[in-house]
Order: C-alpha cells, then sequence, then structure tokens
C-alpha cells in the first residue's frame, strides 16, 4: 500500500548502523528546485527502487549520495556516521558506489587495469601486473565472470563491461552500489545474469539503489519502493509487488487508462522491401521483408541478434554485401546515410548521444543538421530560419527546452524527443527507430508511442527494434524475430506473444 508523504515523513533506519539515511535532501540550480525536502533509508542486504519520470529528482539524489553533487540543505548518516561526502572518492572511500548508464571504463586497457585503474598496486617502483591480474581474477569469480583479467574492455559486450564495473566496486570494498538503469542496454539473459548477481551480493549484506524505467524488473529484484515526481518523494511502498499501473500514477501524477495507443489495422501496399540482405562480417545474413504504408514493423531478438546491424545498414550507415533495398518499388543504392535520407529512410539509433546528438551544440542546431535541404533550399543558412524549424519541432513533440539550449542540458527523455523530432520535420517515407524508449521515463514513454502510431497513421513505413518484448507486442502490425544473424520467421499481431517470440529469438 502506497503512503503519500510530507516533508517531515521520514523512514529512519532501524539502528546506528543499518546502512544509509538522508534526510530533508534538497537542492537547487538557480531559481530551479530539483530536489526538495527527500528523505528515506537503506538498509544492508536490501534493494530499494527509487522511481520516477525523467526531471523527477532520481539522479540528483543519486549523485548527491555518491559525492557529485552537493547537496544545499539536509543531512545524511552512513553506517551510523554522519556523511557529507565532497567528491566521489570520499563516497568511494566509505564504501558507495555508483554504476552509471553510460559505464565508465577505459575501453584500452584490460580489464584488469580497469579494475584497479588509480589505484595499481607497485613493487620496487614498477606497477606490480601479477598482482593486479591476480586480485582482478578474484573479483571476477567472485561474480562468475568468466574473462581473462588481459582482454581489452573494448572488446567485450555490454553485460560483461557492467560486471566490470562491478567488480570495480566490490575491489574498493563498496557495501552500497547505486545503480542507474541497468538494464538499459541488456537483453533477457544479461538482465537474468545482473539480478543472480544483485541476489548473490544482497546475501552478504550490501545494499543497492536501484533506479530504473522497466517497471516489470522492480517486483523480481526490488524489496522497497521509493517514488518521487517534481523533485517531492510522493509515496513509499514497503514491498515491491505493487501493481504497474499504480506506481505510474503516482509518478506521474494522474490516471493512466493505457500505455499502447490504439493500432490502426488497415495496411497499405509495401513501401519498403529488403531481399536477401546480408553484411560483410556476416552479423546479419540473407535477411528478406517488406513494410507497408502504415504499418509498424517491430524488430525482436535477444542483444546481438544483428538488429541493431541490420538497420543501419538499411539506413545506409553500415555497408551491405549483398542484397536489394527498394523504396516503393525502386531499387535503392544506399552508398551512405545520405543516400538513404535522399530515398525517405531515416533512422534514430539506439545510442542518442555517441550518434544522434551533437551534445555541446543546441537543441536547433542538432534539427538543422541532416534538414539543411528544407531550412536553407537556397543553400543560405538563416539564423531565425534555423531557429524558427526548431521551435515548430518543439512544440509539435512537447520538448522541454528552448532552441538555443544545448542538449547537453537536457533530460534523457528530451534528448530522444530532439532525436525523432528532427526526422519527423521532414517528414520521411521510412522511419527506423532503434530501441526508440530506452532510458526514457514512463510519461515520456506513453507520447512517443503516440508518434509512433502517429507516423504510420500518416501512412509511413515504420520498423521499431526494441529490447522490451511487450513494447514491441503492444505496438507493432507484425513482428520479426532475429536470433544470431538470422531471421527465424515474422509474426502477424495475432500470432505473437511473449513465448511464441522468445521461442524463435533463442533458436
Amino acid at each position: 500500500m502506497a503512503s503519500v508523504v510530507a516533508s517531515h515523513d521520514v523512514h529512519p533506519a532501524e539502528s546506528p548502523l543499518a546502512g544509509l539515511s538522508v534526510t530533508g535532501i534538497c537542492k537547487s540550480y538557480g531559481p530551479i528546485q530539483v530536489v526538495t525536502d527527500a528523505s528515506f533509508d537503506v538498509r544492508p542486504g536490501e534493494v530499494v527502487a527509487v522511481l520516477g519520470e525523467n526531471g523527477a529528482g532520481k539522479s540528483t539524489i543519486s549523485n548527491i549520495i555518491a559525492g557529485s553533487v552537493k547537496l544545499d540543505r539536509g543531512s545524511m548518516t552512513w553506517r551510523g556516521e554522519n556523511y557529507a561526502p565532497a567528491s566521489p572518492a570520499d563516497a568511494i572511500g566509505a564504501g558507495i558506489g555508483m554504476i552509471h548508464q553510460e559505464l565508465k571504463l577505459i575501453p584500452d586497457l584490460s580489464v584488469a587495469e580497469n579494475v584497479y585503474v588509480g589505484r595499481l598496486p607497485v613493487r620496487h617502483g614498477v606497477v606490480d601486473r601479477a598482482t593486479i591480474r591476480e586480485r582482478a581474477l578474484a573479483q571476477l569469480k567472485r561474480l562468475g565472470l568468466e574473462v581473462s583479467p588481459d582482454r581489452k574492455v573494448r572488446t567485450l559486450r555490454v553485460a560483461a563491461q557492467q560486471q566490470v564495473e562491478i567488480a570495480k566496486a566490490l575491489a574498493l570494498d563498496a557495501k552500497l552500489l547505486i545503480f542507474d538503469e541497468p538494464t538499459a542496454a541488456l537483453g533477457g539473459e544479461e538482465t537474468e545474469l545482473l539480478f543472480e548477481h544483485i541476489r548473490m551480493l544482497k546475501a552478504e549484506g550490501m545494499a543497492f539503489i536501484y533506479i530504473s524505467h522497466r517497471l516489470d524488473e522492480i517486483a523480481r529484484i526490488a524489496d522497497r519502493i521509493v517514488v518521487m515526481r517534481d523533485g517531492r518523494i510522493v509515496a513509499r511502498h514497503d514491498r515491491a509487488d505493487v501493481p504497474v499501473r499504480t506506481v505510474v500514477e503516482e509518478m506521474v501524477g494522474r490516471s493512466v487508462e493505457r500505455m499502447f495507443p490504439p493500432i490502426k489495422p488497415t495496411v497499405g501496399e509495401p513501401i519498403l522491401e529488403v531481399s536477401g540482405l546480408s553484411a560483410p562480417d556476416g552479423r546479419f545474413t540473407d535477411v528478406s521483408f517488406s513494410v507497408g504504408a502504415g504499418e509498424i514493423l517491430g524488430f525482436a531478438g535477444l542483444i546481438g541478434a544483428g538488429r541493431t546491424e541490420l538497420v543501419r545498414a538499411i539506413a545506409g550507415a553500415d555497408p551491405i554485401s549483398s542484397g536489394v533495398v527498394k523504396v516503393a518499388g525502386q531499387p535503392v543504392k544506399l552508398t551512405g546515410p545520405a543516400a538513404a535520407i535522399a530515398a525517405g529512410i531515416v533512422l534514430v539509433p539506439e545510442d542518442r548521444k555517441a550518434q544522434g546528438l551533437i551534445l555541446e551544440h543546441s537543441i536547433a542546431n542538432n534539427m538543422a543538421v541532416g534538414n539543411f535541404d528544407l531550412i536553407a533550399p537556397s543553400r543560405w543558412v538563416r539564423a531565425d530560419a534555423v531557429r524558427s524549424f526548431a521551435e515548430t519541432a518543439i512544440e509539435r513533440f512537447g520538448i522541454k527546452g528552448r532552441p538555443g539550449q544545448l542538449v547537453s542540458r537536457l533530460s534523457g527523455g528530451n534528448q530522444q524527443k530532439v532525436v525523432v523530432a528532427k526526422w519527423i520535420q521532414r517528414p520521411p517515407k521510412i522511419f527506423i527507430l532503434d530501441e526508440p524508449t530506452r532510458g526514457i521515463d514512463v510519461g515520456a514513454r506513453a507520447a512517443i508511442y503516440e508518434v509512433i502510431a502517429g507516423l504510420a497513421a500518416a501512412g509511413m513505413a515504420v520498423i521499431m527494434v526494441s529490447s522490451d518484448l511487450e513494447e514491441v507486442l503492444g505496438m507493432s502490425h507484425r513482428v520479426l524475430v532475429m536470433s544470431r544473424g538470422r531471421q527465424r520467421g515474422i509474426l502477424s499481431r495475432e500470432e505473437a506473444d511473449s513465448v511464441r517470440v522468445m521461442e524463435l529469438a533463442t533458436s
């Protein structure tokens, strides 16, 4: 049962050494109050889920606890002592670590070097690599990670890199770990492995703060829930098996009738036709399908199935060794992204920060890139035309920002909105979205689902790649399932269910 809390409603720890206690935390940036009077505690051997929309204050509180942001008012205690970290090093020294959604590893160093980076043991004035390797191997074995400590981090999959981050925290003797969207880049099997590690460490007495937008995960891994909205804690649950609808309504502050919008059943003639498409490196082989006008074709499969590589190739970003792509019946020579855009194909990539945005440029400049043919057909770019173009997209998509604002200052959800809105302005014939709601809160997800449904209703052919199976099933007319680079089947909306999809995805 949820309890709506007031500013004085604090749940103190049961004993001085019970863990972390946060009392009356406040934080503002100029006139904007981002956290107001937040109080909660985390005990040893439990997972406390902190939930809320983007901008609710979750990350700010996490960064305060992790020492990267200084609080304005309030206090904290950790293991019975006053706790006020001035830096992440202070937090780490106290036994509190944070594992970010965007991992903080050094790709060209080995696993062992990453685990002990910044505190490499030295023997006779030389880095003692044997000791580093031995100690790192012990932490990796503790997590059941069968990876050589000498292996370069860049060669590991995301799930393994995340385990290296956990090993790094364990090597620092962390007693509390903060996870920020830990499963955003993981598939089902990798998520289960992470949960196994969390359960194992819980049994050893470690505490966790767990931030996620995947609400279906919470009942499986959390012990208690804290819900935030507009910088305040608005509800607490003393158990995690709370109906998702209840939590969502607490997060957004209104009734949520449905998550997915109705999808129009009618589909027109094929706009995109793909025949026998293969990649030079074998990441996908002999894939064939079509997408009709007004259709949403969902791509399902486990991480590494080849879905992202396939849609990147269709969008001209990666090479094709064989096969044909047709748009409106005409073959397209995909020499690069510009050729795909000219043919009416656009892609919203899975990594918005690395591939979809220029973070230190304004919203307006990001909107303009790729759209200069619309903004400046005479090739004379005017600042007022760029601003007007951005203002239209901002208003249409409800982006919380101004044209001149840096994209790096936006929340993750609003950053994703910028990428999607940028292409909607054209409009294209074929709209490809790779993980369109990754790292995005429930309220922003609903808005993006409405936009995707709107794209199809306007007659575009839509491809949606997602690791969220519920999302694929809820939004798609048909579902194409891939496994190990091969197309395993295409299911109609009536045929597609979680069991059938996973059978094909694991074949």
